[in-house]
């Protein structure tokens, strides 16, 4: 069923004698209500609002208005809302009011400083354990002989003739909908509200300098190659009194020699000999926290593993350490003296079939190694 549209001059509240003053009355008090920065997530009032901005845009052109008092909603035609291609009420609400209405839009004020990248290389110790660094960044720092305010010393910044301190300047013109108002960053001091008349010869009234400076920064434990570190307030000043952006560590690991990560899991690829494997035996393993001794238990298979809990890697954020995992690799001689070949040939005859492993398998190899 088709929605049935209200009567223009009761979604304003106005009596069909209303003059353009009152119109214009009627609609910004609406508009106010009903804009959605004033009521968020409400589409009921978003409906409104789009209602009102519809209704004001035909009563106020004359031209429609006539149409409408003539032929209804029919006559009024609307064809692209006053020939401007405003996009929906938002649009119009804006032209009409300026951008700052309903407090979308204030005083720009000075400009945020950078965020600076540092690439870094840190050994797989430091990455599990944590570190402390020292770096020598060079990068836009306040200026010590005006202390970052941009005006010479002895002087100050003046507030600008052209916003008075608004930071802001309204363009105002002439349209069917009435006066347009627009609001922009003022152009003279491009929304900081002041300008400088002397400028600070260090910083050239910039309020920052290129300088060097040795940043200590605290690496979590447990980082990884591709995480960033952010250090906060360590990127570039800001110009004029500005909020200083952040630093950024692009973190890469060096790998280790024996030790691999794999998320919070270690893991060791541990080469063992076939007796070893058979016998049993107690073995030391590299661990981020030093050697330590393993069990192996007599029968031991080639890819099996050893869980050592809690020594492997740090969770960065909560600091729960992950387990290494010590998996066992058998290694075959490639040297074999005439007596170990024989033994090995009276044990297992190469017959050119599969063998797999039979119960007693290690019995007999325990009793021909002890020959």
């Amino acid at each position: 069923m088709p929605k049935t549209q209200r009567d223009y001059y009761e979604v304003l509240g106005v009596g069909r004698g209303a003059d353009p003053a009152e119109l214009k009355r009627a609609y910004r008090k609406l508009a106010m209500r009903y804009h959605p920065d004033r009521n968020p997530g409400d589409a009921s009032a978003e409906e409104r609002f789009k209602e009102v901005g519809e209704a004001y845009a035909v009563l106020s052109d004359p031209e429609k208005r006539q149409r409408y008092d003539t032929f209804g909603h029919a006559g009024a035609g609307m064809p692209d809302l006053g020939g401007f291609g405003f996009q929906s009420a938002f649009d119009l609400f804006d032209m009409f009011f300026g951008q700052g209405a309903g407090g979308r839009q204030g005083r720009s004020g000075p400009p945020r400083g950078a965020d600076l990248r540092l690439a870094v290389t840190i050994s797989f110790e430091d990455a599990i354990r944590g570190v402390s660094r020292t770096f020598d960044v060079r990068k836009p720092v306040v200026c010590d002989a005006c202390e970052g305010r941009g005006a010479a010393p002895g002087t100050r910044a003046d507030i600008c003739p052209e916003c008075q301190g608004a930071g802001q300047v309204r363009r105002v013109r002439q349209s069917l909908l009435g006066q347009m108002v627009q609001v922009q960053p003022c152009p003279r001091c491009h929304g900081e509200g002041q300008v400088i008349a002397s400028p600070c010869t260090a910083c050239r009234g910039a309020g920052v300098v290129d300088a060097q400076r040795s940043i200590e920064v605290s690496i979590p434990a447990g980082v990884d190659n591709e995480m960033q570190v952010r250090v906060p307030g360590e990127g570039a000043a800001a110009p004029r009194g500005g909020t200083s952006g952040d630093l950024f560590l692009a973190i890469t690991v060096r790998p280790h020699e024996l030790l691999e990560r794999r998320g919070l899991t270690l893991l060791y690829e541990c080469p063992v000999t076939i007796s070893q494997a058979a016998l049993g035996d107690t073995i030391t393993v590299p661990t981020v926290d030093g050697p330590r001794p393993v069990e192996l238990r007599p029968g031991t298979q080639y890819g099996e593993t050893i869980r050592l809990p809690g020594l492997g890697a740090p969770d960065p954020r909560t600091g729960r350490r992950g387990d290494q995992v010590v998996r066992v690799r058998v290694v075959v001689p490639t040297h074999l003296s005439e007596k170990q070949r024989r033994v090995l040939a009276e044990l297992f005859p190469p017959d050119g079939q599969p063998h797999p492993v039979r119960k007693g398998f290690f019995e007999n190899l325990r009793e021909a190694i002890g020959r």
